[in-house]
């Protein structure tokens, strides 16, 4: 996969004494601080960018969640891309942004 890539992230994390939204900010966290282009919606975080990158970014988001105190978490990860093109947010939801 030579091109760039969207990635969706759900995070799902469960703990006895957090708030799931506490925790899902810390995946959010290290997106922001990845320098991927990305946006937060409200079922996931959408990403842009060279895959094996964005892969590294989803394990350091699962590792925030564990060390903010998450006991368990469900994870599910959608992937488009392209043989010929780069796959962009843009492309698919410019139209919409005010």
């Amino acid at each position: 996969m030579n091109h760039t890539v969207n990635v969706a992230l759900q995070v799902l994390p469960t703990a006895r004494d957090k708030h799931p939204y506490d925790l899902v900010d810390e995946a959010i966290r290290v997106i922001a601080a990845s320098g991927l282009k990305y946006r937060v919606t409200p079922f996931e975080t959408v990403m842009e960018g060279d895959y094996d990158r964005i892969m590294q970014v989803v394990r350091q988001a699962q590792e925030a969640c564990y060390a903010a105190g998450a006991d368990s978490l469900m994870t599910y990860i959608k992937i488009q891309s392209n043989a010929t093109t780069d796959v962009t947010i843009e492309d698919k939801t410019g139209k919409y942004d005010r």
